[in-house]
């Protein structure tokens, strides 16, 4: 049976099938520029192709997703209009935008990896809803269609993340770390970008962006390189081959290996809790008065503070490599304590403390994502590993929805407050 099995909806789609030809596995030879690698030498190569197209799809996977909890208070501003309290507060809090934006990602994740893994009809569907994400939100009349939009970028995240990190088991393990790198990368350009394009106005912006759904189109289906397959028994081959002859079997044996990914997903889940709770429950609510950004702005550059500490930290797993995901929860939680008592009692005595804090908080929170996936890239058993990657992505989405509703009703609670004087 061929390696991606739903071959005939790319020919459909007119995307083309990433697959090498139907008995070529054999004798296939691996080619780079003028070297040709025996089989066995294959598995040390890094094809350039294939880690620099890993860094483009994660930048564009968690773009609308970062561009879209970066625009928050603008969606909801637009939309409400008035603030109310002396704190200056809306009635809806920005973690209504990260709910919107993180609930379908978490139910995808949790269903797509038990499901057969057809890769060209997935990624079809991430390019489309992201586009109609970007639109949605452009041509917003009110706040239920400004959600929808955010719900189907949500959507396009979460079933790419799990699409692509188990589409990295074809190729070599550092594609993780070029993955990992370009999702932190769209961290820092979304937030960036959008906070300079925001002066286009919020449609003008978005409508911009519909390029990068098209990028995502350009670099799976033409510049990533075809999986270099070992033979007929390759075992990636052969777990995807099965979940199509024997599906319940497949699935009740992902189930029962589930309490083994724990220890990388409880962790995990945790400091994305954490950092969620910080991003839309403070964030929101700091207040300089003082100060060279006016108060929409400073939510702003919060997110891009955090987004650049996020790429950074996602991009050093080459360079250093932490096993211990748990000592990024205590910090993570000392940093909750930090930005919650400052928003009730406004005590810092500068804006740039709180940027730094929040460079902190975004190091960490990179960090713990990197290092989970590396850690199972190299530890899981190989015919585990796609599933694993798929489902400890869920960990960090349950962490966030969490944090989502939280964030809400301490939003709430702290806007009922007096106002303090700094």
């Amino acid at each position: 049976m061929d390696l991606i099995p739903f071959e005939f909806a790319g020919a459909f789609l007119g995307l083309g099938s990433k697959r090498p030809k139907k008995g070529d596995y054999a004798a296939m030879e691996y080619q780079s520029k003028d070297v040709i690698l025996p089989r066995n030498d294959r598995k040390g190569r890094k094809p350039w192709r294939a880690l620099v197209s890993y860094w483009i799809l994660g930048l564009c996977n968690n773009y609308g997703y970062v561009v879209m909890l970066t625009a928050a208070s603008d969606i909801i501003g637009e939309s409400e209009g008035a603030k109310s309290t002396e704190r200056n507060c809306t009635y809806m809090s920005t973690g209504a935008i990260l709910l919107a934006d993180i609930i379908p990602s978490l139910l995808v994740k949790l269903l797509a990896p038990f499901l057969p893994f057809f890769v060209n009809v997935r990624v079809a569907v991430c390019i489309l809803c992201s586009s109609a994400g970007f639109l949605l939100v452009a041509f917003s009349q009110n706040i239920t269609m400004s959600l929808l939009g955010v719900v189907a970028t949500s959507f396009c995240s979460g079933l790419g993340e799990v699409t692509y990190l188990q589409y990295s088991s074809f190729y070599d393990k550092n594609v993780v770390s070029t993955w990992s790198s370009g999702t932190g990368g769209a961290g820092v350009i979304g937030a960036v970008s959008y906070s300079l394009l925001q002066q286009l106005g919020l449609k003008t912006t978005l409508l911009v962006m519909l390029l990068v759904p098209g990028m995502m189109a350009v670099t799976f289906y033409i510049i990533l390189p075809s999986p270099e397959v070992m033979d007929e028994n390759d075992i990636q081959a052969d777990v995807n081959n099965e979940e199509i002859k024997n599906p319940k079997e497949a699935f009740m044996k992902k189930l029962k290996h589930v309490p083994s990914l724990f220890k990388y997903m409880i962790p995990f889940g945790l400091v994305y809790f954490l950092e969620y709770y910080i991003n839309q429950g403070t964030f929101e609510l700091i207040n300089f008065e003082n100060t060279f950004l006016a108060p929409s702005d400073q939510y702003r550059w919060l997110q891009v503070a955090y987004q650049i500490g996020v790429f950074v930290s996602r991009s050093s797993v080459n360079f250093f490599h932490i096993r211990h995901i748990w000592v990024m929860s205590v910090l993570q939680a000392v940093n909750v304590v930090i930005f919650t008592t400052e928003v009730i009692y406004y005590y810092m005595p500068s804006f740039w403390i709180i940027l730094a804090l929040t460079l902190w908080e975004g190091l960490l929170g990179g960090a713990a994502y990197v290092n989970t996936f590396y850690r199972i890239s190299t530890e899981v058993r190989e015919e585990n590993k796609q599933f694993s990657m798929a489902i400890t992505s869920f960990a960090d989405s349950i962490g966030i929805t969490l944090a989502g509703i939280v964030s809400i009703y301490a939003h709430n609670a702290i806007c009922s407050l007096p106002k303090p004087q700094r």
